[in-house]
């Protein structure tokens, strides 16, 4: 999925598309602590550093439940927040050293050790160095604000549009978000000065972007769509104005303003743009790789070493996709199984419909088998939806966007209908255990649910937690008997496979100086992926370095805690009560993860 953003971008100024803020935000509604003790002063510290962050975060905000600040938007992509973040870190970091940490409680040790892990990265990625790097690059083909920021205005997004005054606040919002894409081309100037550039390919898939959202006619935009369809809250009276205002900021304003990008990313931008797309290409790229790798998997390891494992785990899953093969009748090679999976219309969907249909069953059928594995389920509902079409050429196969933290507005699971040929039947259940229950959906609902938990734990979190998780959510339906059934069987190796070639692929393009068709070509070569979804995966990879390790690194972690608690507790062993553990504390660096296993598994021994 790709929940989490990556911290780079909002230290750069971005703070969307996932609720996250830079800082570990403070607590909304946690559970009250005694008055006086340890755990007071360290959710007091909490509160202030949220209060602090908000008043910088405004898309953060607003992904919290919060109103968005204009003056605060307006500076997106400017010095200004980085200066304040810097400020408020220096604060907060003096807060936390005046803490005793052997005197809070047990939730609360785990609480400070999160946010002084998350203070310690924070404080890395604003070093000027890394900074230099960053800002000037604040806007990439894969998560870019160009195209978050449309979802996010669209009505059924993250703003709410229940009256007469959620609109015109909301179209504030969207007035101001002219000086937001006018402040990005800046700052790309100011990478060309100093030699820090985006890809070619990045940049021509910019491009291509922002011509489909100016392809789409008023009566079509995602920026008019709250206008498309009033509550009945907002007076008939005020409709007709409302409509107007709308129609006039988007082609007046909105839209002249992404004409402006265009030309200066088409004209000025791509002749400068470097065309080896690892990051190890760019100033100062080697160390700034090894640094995405920490953070995106919350340990140190070195590219090669995660090379050598990718390769060992792309070994193991070929010899079971060998014995699939032969299940489902093939008398070939390997191989050339892979081409038949992509060739034959037995493996794909031939309408949208029976698309949808294979998602609504899978959903059906897991969720029979929910109360086996977990106590505790979302209050929110899930939502199974196709991309918007405008999105769809540019996404992964699927994707999880969160629903709001009291669950009125539900969560969504995304998939892919564009190039319908390219897509799997086989890869249903597991994309759908992965992006919906009992991956995501459960993970960052249940985070999101739990009012005691500061919101740094409820709202925020780390790529090898949150993708660790989905990932080791679709090894369930082994035990959940999903994949006895061939098919699905396949589909699932595939999707492991995909995880394993990721830690050879990344690894591959920002340290050893792969390209682009290198990096495809082996995807294709160890998998049936259709061209499409490997092209993606691969476009993907190259703006977003290290994120694709996370995946593998967390749910091998996930996979190792529950071996070691099997066998430690032997029948005391509740699998419900190790998904208590694991998903009960918000997302976790995978350190403090096992830390927590540990205690778990020593008390039960007792």
């Amino acid at each position: 999925m790709d929940f989490l953003i990556s911290r780079r971008r909002m230290i750069a100024g971005l703070a969307w598309g996932s609720g996250l803020a830079l800082l570990p935000a403070g607590v909304a509604r946690a559970a009250a602590a005694p008055e006086g003790s340890e755990d007071a002063r360290l959710m007091a510290l909490f509160r202030e550093a949220a209060r602090r962050e908000d008043a910088i975060d405004p898309i953060g905000l607003v992904y919290r439940g919060g109103k968005p600040n204009l003056m605060a938007f307006r500076q997106i992509f400017t010095d200004l927040p980085i200066r304040q973040r810097r400020g408020v870190l220096r604060w907060t970091m003096a807060g936390l050293g005046k803490i005793n940490r052997t005197r809070l409680s047990a939730e609360r040790q785990i609480s400070y050790d999160v946010f002084l892990l998350d203070l310690r990265e924070t404080q890395a990625w604003l070093q000027p160095d890394m900074v230099a790097l960053d800002a000037v690059r604040p806007l990439t083909h894969f998560g870019g604000l160009h195209v978050e920021f449309p979802s996010l205005i669209n009505k059924g997004g993250a703003l709410p549009y229940a009256n007469e005054a959620d609109y015109r606040r909301n179209l504030d919002l969207m007035r101001a978000f002219p000086q937001v894409l006018d402040n990005a081309v800046a700052r790309f100037r100011d990478g060309l000065e100093s030699g820090v550039v985006e890809t070619k390919l990045t940049t021509r898939n910019m491009v291509a972007q922002i011509d489909a959202i100016l392809a789409q006619p008023l009566t079509e935009s995602p920026f008019t769509s709250a206008v498309r369809d009033f509550p009945a809250a907002v007076p008939a009276s005020s409709r007709a104005e409302l409509t107007a205002l709308y129609e006039t900021a988007v082609s007046r304003e909105v839209y002249p303003a992404y004409r402006r990008l265009r030309t200066f990313l088409n004209d000025e931008y791509l002749p400068a743009a470097r065309e080896a797309v690892g990051i190890s290409a760019m100033k100062g790229g080697p160390a700034y790789y090894r640094k995405a790798i920490e953070s995106q998997t919350t340990v140190r390891l070195e590219p090669e070493a995660v090379h050598q494992l990718g390769l060992g785990e792309v070994a193991r899953i070929h010899r079971e996709m060998d014995g699939v093969r032969q299940r489902l009748g093939f008398a070939g090679p390997l191989r050339d199984f892979f081409e038949e999976i992509r060739t034959n219309p037995r493996y794909h969907p031939k309408t949208k419909a029976e698309f949808a249909k294979a998602f609504a069953d899978a959903a059906k059928a897991v969720d029979a088998q929910v109360p086996t594995y977990f106590n505790k389920v979302p209050k929110t509902k899930l939502l199974i939806e196709p991309y918007p079409a405008y999105r769809e050429k540019y996404e992964a196969g699927g994707s999880y966007n969160q629903g709001s933290p009291d669950g009125s507005r539900p969560g969504t699971f995304f998939y892919n209908t564009y190039d319908l040929p390219s897509r799997f039947l086989t890869g249903v259940v597991t994309l759908y255990m992965h992006e919906g229950a009992p991956g995501h959906h459960f993970q960052i609902s249940l985070a999101q649910e739990d009012e005691s938990l500061p919101d740094f734990q409820r709202f925020g979190g780390n790529t090898a937690y949150v993708e660790g998780w989905a990932l080791y959510a679709e090894t369930l339906g082994y035990d959940m008997g999903f994949y006895r059934d061939p098919m699905q069987h396949w589909g699932t190796l595939d999707d492991e496979m995909l995880r394993a070639m990721r830690l050879v692929v990344d690894t591959g393009l920002h340290a050893k100086g792969w390209n682009r068709e290198q990096a495809i070509e082996y995807m294709l070569a160890n998998s049936g992926m259709g061209r499409s979804d490997a092209t993606a995966e691969v476009e993907r990879y190259i703006v977003w370095p290290g994120q694709a390790l996370g995946y593998k690194i967390g749910a091998l972690t996930i996979q190792r805690l529950r071996d070691k608690a099997r066998t430690a507790l032997g029948p005391r062993f509740d699998i419900r009560a190790f998904h208590d553990q694991v998903l009960g504390s918000g997302a976790l660096p995978l350190p403090v993860l096992e830390a927590k296993i540990d205690r778990w598994i020593a008390a039960g021994r007792v």
